[in-house]
């Protein structure tokens, strides 16, 4: 059996490269939102823009401090989006599209993204070139608008 017979690329050409879950002292350092606290703060405290897609919440933390050295992401993809497969599939495509962009993005910030319904037909016809053109439309006029502020 090859060594990396268990990192095969999905068939969407997206790897499943990722870090795993907890550092050595066990603190997250994914960029990751995780507590429905933390969600809370970004869906009430900050600003949104949306697309036929995908919904996103922006809102610019106090300072990162040692935890969180960069933006993070949080996603919500619900079951009427579709069945295990498909919401797992969206969140994948959703995350690499993030990381994409990552550099471009104000390290204070935190994101929440919101797939709507039509964002598994998206991700099913287009992969992750449609997700990645939805989700950078969608940055950039968030970022525009926190920019007015």
């Amino acid at each position: 059996m090859p060594e990396d017979a268990g990192s095969a690329a999905s068939p969407d050409g997206v790897g499943k490269a990722t870090p795993t879950r907890a550092s050595a002292g066990g603190k997250r350092r994914r960029g990751r939102l995780s507590r429905s606290g933390e969600f809370d703060r970004v869906y009430r405290q900050g600003r949104s823009v949306a697309n036929r897609w995908l919904v996103l919440y922006v809102f610019s933390r106090a300072e990162p401090g040692p935890d969180h050295d960069g933006p993070r992401l949080g996603l919500s993809v619900s079951r009427k989006v579709g069945g295990a497969v498909e919401r797992n599939r969206v969140k994948r495509l959703l995350r690499v599209a993030f990381a994409a962009a990552v550099e471009q993005l104000p390290a204070d910030h935190d994101f929440v993204v919101v797939a709507r319904v039509p964002a598994a037909e998206l991700s099913e016809q287009r992969g992750l070139a449609g997700v990645r053109e939805a989700l950078d439309d969608l940055l950039a006029r968030a970022l525009e608008l926190s920019a007015r502020r």
